[in-house]
Formats: structure tokens, C-alpha cells, sequence
């Protein structure tokens, strides 16, 4: 354990001496300024896809005054001490999961609240426009400047015991949940009893009967191996939360208004191409686990299980009011 804490450390204190120079922005003989992206995802990753878009379309856009360098696979820590190191303006853009933003962010969690859009198109109707936007502008105040959201897939059910068609069939399960108080809140408001577990540990949780399930897309149950134990998938999409690329407030303030356009631009536009590289991995990974026996239960009236869990917009509804309103609403 003490080696791992100070890998993690030393990790931290060597890039922070191989990105210092970052801070000052100094232009390089070849005309160009370079900025560091972390993203703790692999190299063919949608996220990632969406990363190298964003730094093409910037340096397409900036007539190559700006070049930004995309460090994939977790090169420069995880995601919450990479949001730190941001904060110091060690690190100029990132990617980042919604769950450890909301230490930074208390706003950005309604996103993770249950059933919160009508459907998915209704979904990114709001958050690449007006609404998306003003939560974006949230992040102000905590040294961070939110560009735009990236798709992270829809999360539902799959187990090891039967299918589950209705909320009333979740009774009874033991259901694995990140360790967030919302996530534990929403099974147990269908009835489930919610298991906090690290990732790692539930494969083999499910597979001796430690959890009787779990939550998570399409992609994650495949490539974590899930469907190969958890063969029941309910296809219910109860969570969306996305992705948020972010930029330093370091940074920001450097550029200027022209290229703050620029960034903006490039961060909107390059949503296209992280969708549609997320879509065809869900795709293939949709099939792979159908082909090898997985049995899919598509919901499609999702009316009685919004209702069950009303507990939750009960407990949270008056901390999310103004934000559920604003993308449930018309």
C-alpha cells in the first residue's frame, strides 16, 4: 500500500515538473503553443477519439498557434488528481467522468439523477444547447471552464439470478452501486439492496454470489467480462450521466477572445465524432454479448419505473429543482 502511495505521488510530482512550462504559454520556435489533454481512457476509446478531434479541430482553428498533445491510458493520474492538477494549471484540458466532478461541482450531479431526460435525443437537445451551456457555466468560481459534454452511454441493470421486466422484479436483488449516496438511494428505491463495491472486485462478486448484480452500459459489460457471469441485461437506461471536457480557468484567461471562440467551437463540433465512435462500440459490444448468451429484456414503457423511483426526486428534488426543470421541462 505505501508503494502504491507514493507511485501515485511521484506520479504527480513528475508531471507537474514536466508541465510547469505549461503555465506560461510561451510560443515555441515552430510558431506553436502546446497544451497537455489528459484522458485516462486507451488510445481507441470513444472519449479518446473525441480528445484527438477536439485538439485537431483546435489547431485547424487557431491556424496552428495552438497544438495540443492528447496523454491517453491515465498517463498523468486519475481523474480526480487530474481535475486538481487543472486547478493549478499543470494540466490545460481534460476529460472527466461527472462522478468526481461533483467534489468540485456540487451542481453537475443533477446529471446523475434518474430517468432525468424524456429519450436520448431530447437528452443532447439540452445539453449541447442553451441548458448544457448554463450547467457548463456552473464550473465558474472552481478554476475550471466546462466546454462541452461527451456520451458516456445510457447504465442499466443486468444479474445473475432472472430477468427483470419490471421494478418489482429488482426486489430482493444485491445490486453492486459506486459509492455515492444517489446511486445507493436509487436501488434501494426500487427495492434492490444497493452493495457499494470497487469495479475490480465484482466479477468475482458475481460469480459466487457476493452481488446478484450490478449496473453499468453496454461497453462496460462487455468489456469487464460481466455477461460472461450476469447473463440478464434489462435495457432500461435509468442513468445518463455524460462526460464533461474541461479546460483550466489557467488557460482560459490566457487565450484570447478570438480563440476562447475557437476552443468552444472545436469542443462542440468534435461531440459529433465522440458519439458516433461511441455509438458503433455499444453497437459491437450489444451484439458480442447477445451472440455469446446474454438474454436482453427491452423496456419500453419506462412510466412505472420513474414513479418508483420518486423517493429519489423527493430526497434530492429540492437541491436539483431549478436544473431537473430545466431539462425534464418543455
Amino acid at each position: 500500500m505505501k508503494k502504491r502511495a507514493l507511485s501515485l505521488w511521484g506520479l504527480m510530482f513528475i508531471a507537474m515538473i514536466m508541465l510547469a512550462g505549461c503555465s506560461e504559454y510561451a510560443v515555441g520556435s515552430d510558431g506553436k503553443t502546446t497544451l497537455i489533454l489528459a484522458e485516462n481512457q486507451p488510445s481507441d476509446y470513444p472519449t479518446t477519439i473525441g480528445a484527438r478531434e477536439f485538439a485537431r479541430l483546435v489547431e485547424e482553428k487557431t491556424d496552428g498557434r495552438y497544438e495540443i498533445k492528447v496523454y491517453h491510458g491515465g498517463q498523468l493520474g486519475d481523474e480526480k488528481s487530474v481535475v486538481e492538477l487543472m486547478q493549478l494549471g499543470a494540466i490545460d484540458v481534460a476529460r472527466v467522468n461527472t462522478t468526481p466532478l461533483t467534489e468540485f461541482n456540487d451542481e453537475i450531479g443533477v446529471l446523475a439523477m434518474p430517468f432525468l431526460f424524456e429519450d436520448e435525443e431530447t437528452k443532447w437537445e439540452k445539453l449541447t444547447g442553451e441548458e448544457g451551456d448554463d450547467l457548463l457555466d456552473t464550473f465558474a468560481g472552481s478554476r475550471l471552464v466546462g466546454l462541452a459534454f461527451y456520451d458516456s452511454g445510457e447504465r442499466s441493470f443486468y444479474n445473475t439470478i432472472r430477468p427483470i421486466e419490471t421494478p418489482e422484479d429488482m426486489r430482493g436483488l444485491k445490486i453492486r452501486v459506486q459509492s455515492s449516496e444517489l446511486a445507493i438511494d436509487i436501488v434501494e428505491s426500487l427495492g434492490a439492496s444497493a452493495t457499494p463495491m470497487d469495479y475490480g472486485e465484482v466479477y468475482s462478486s458475481l460469480q459466487n454470489g457476493v452481488i446478484d448484480g450490478a449496473e453499468n452500459n453496454f461497453p462496460s459489460y462487455y468489456t469487464s467480462s460481466h455477461y460472461n457471469v450476469a447473463s440478464y441485461f434489462t435495457v432500461n437506461g435509468f442513468q445518463g450521466a455524460p462526460e464533461v471536457l474541461l479546460a483550466s480557468e489557467n488557460l482560459w484567461e490566457a487565450l484570447s477572445e478570438e480563440d476562447r471562440i475557437a476552443f468552444k467551437e472545436a469542443a462542440m463540433e468534435s461531440i459529433e465524432v465522440q458519439r458516433e465512435a461511441w455509438d458503433e462500440l455499444t453497437e459491437l459490444s450489444r451484439e458480442t454479448v447477445v451472440e455469446a448468451g446474454s438474454e436482453l429484456v427491452e423496456i419500453e414503457d419506462i412510466e412505472e419505473w420513474r414513479e418508483a423511483v420518486q423517493p429519489v426526486y423527493d430526497k434530492y428534488g429540492d437541491e436539483f429543482s431549478e436544473w431537473i426543470e430545466k431539462f425534464s421541462g418543455d
